[in-house]
């Protein structure tokens, strides 16, 4: 295959159905969306072929339990899937919202109105539900996508293409408008984020190696984050009990999220009476604790904590504690370690939760909350295409405005310039 040419095509085609796409009605991407989810109702035996080719192959290579499971499509993820559909098709649309509409003294009336950003491309591994998802935020919010899966489910993804082609033509949009690439040749992602004339904005998502590369040789607009070194701190004003309660959930909820809490930071004031509590709370949930000498001091069982420990992204029951001098050592810990994901406060001091909140440098800061709280869903967003750590149009989970942008709108009535 003529990779750049079928690339180009691709291209070219994202770019025509994105015009379509931006001007259809909410509800005929409310139709595709709710008839793609009657086809893969429809084609559960078809999927699970696909599925089960892609698994075989898997086992092949050698790939792990993980990463198995990871690929395979059950039925309760088929079902959450058609959910997923359901779901997004529910919410409200963003696209053509005026707001921030204000008189000028010429009389003219300014406003910002909400616009898709055209054609995304999302390059990720593994999952082939991502299809789904990805595909429904990005037609919801008015844009065409050019989808790039993992190779392990090349199949999977190509049935589950099938039945977005069939939602799109129910609903009378261009087949085109969601394109899941046919090759796996890795020539093709070289390709795809390298496409400024087609393409507006890449998303990857996916392993730390994938996304430095991305962002590394990308020559357009990438949304995205590396790691997710997220901190919790319990200040000396903290209620043991909530402080207790959110530490062991921000990191034994599940370990190989990004915003699982990777480093635990105690006010020095509290050390000897907290860490204990926090000792046996994470040694019943076998959490292996890495302390620096002052965490030791109190708890001897703690491993030493080496300086890779402060910026490590586990991904795992492992979890290095830090005794810090109050607010200042902790923010002063947090702006240099973190990788401005998700960073939490437990105090009942105000004034402290304030600061907090104001000089930690992250895309999602929190007060008394598990770190466990920053995603799409429990923003209330309905569901994301991921989390951006860039300080530029989106910050934090992605739902559906952050797949849009915002035009300058201006009513007058035959005003002129003086």
């Amino acid at each position: 295959m003529d990779i750049a040419g079928y690339m180009a095509e691709v291209g070219q085609q994202a770019r025509a159905a994105a015009t379509l796409v931006a001007k259809s009605t909410t509800a005929v991407r409310n139709r595709a969306l709710l008839a793609t989810a009657d086809a893969l109702d429809a084609a559960r035996g078809e999927l699970a072929v696909a599925n089960s080719k892609d698994l075989e192959k898997g086992r092949e290579n050698g790939l792990d339990a993980a990463m198995l499971d990871r690929l395979e499509l059950t039925p309760e993820r088929i079902d959450s899937m058609i959910e997923g559909l359901q779901q997004v098709a529910s919410l409200p649309d963003p696209i053509g919202e005026i707001t921030d509409m204000t008189y000028r003294p010429s009389g003219i009336q300014v406003g910002k109105m909400r616009v898709p950003l055209g054609v995304i491309g999302i390059i990720y591994e593994s999952r082939p539900n991502v299809t789904v998802e990805a595909a429904s935020l990005c037609l919801k919010s008015g844009n065409a996508t050019i989808l790039r899966g993992g190779s392990e489910a090349i199949h999977s993804n190509q049935a589950i293409a099938r039945c977005l082609a069939i939602g799109l033509a129910e609903a009378g949009l261009p087949e085109n408008a969601v394109q899941v690439i046919k090759t796996t040749d890795r020539a093709a992602v070289g390709e795809l984020i390298t496409m400024p004339a087609y393409v507006d904005v890449i998303v990857p998502r996916g392993g730390k190696g994938l996304i430095e590369r991305i962002s590394r040789d990308a020559r357009v607009p990438v949304i995205k984050h590396l790691d997710g070194v997220c901190h919790v701190y319990i200040d000396s004003h903290a209620d043991p009990e909530k402080a207790l309660r959110v530490a062991v959930n921000a990191k034994t909820q599940r370990y190989g999220t990004c915003n699982t809490m990777e480093t635990l930071l105690v006010d020095q004031e509290i050390a000897e009476d907290i860490l204990p509590l926090l000792a046996e709370a994470f040694e019943e949930k076998g959490v292996e604790l890495r302390g620096c000498p002052a965490t030791r001091a109190v708890v001897p069982s703690a491993k030493e904590a080496v300086d890779a420990d402060w910026e490590a992204e586990y991904l795992a029951p492992i979890l290095a504690v830090r005794v810090v001098d109050g607010l200042d050592g902790a923010i002063a810990h947090i702006n240099r370690y973190s990788s401005q994901h998700t960073d939490s406060i437990v105090t009942e001091n105000y004034t402290r939760a304030r600061r907090f909140l104001t000089e930690v440098d992250s895309s999602s800061v929190m007060v008394n909350a598990s770190t466990r709280f920053a995603d799409g869903f429990e923003y209330g967003l309905g569901a994301e295409i991921g989390i951006s750590t860039d300080k530029i149009h989106a910050r934090g989970p992605v739902g559906l405005e952050g797949l849009t942008s915002q035009k300058y709108v201006v009513f007058g009535d035959g005003h002129i310039r003086t």
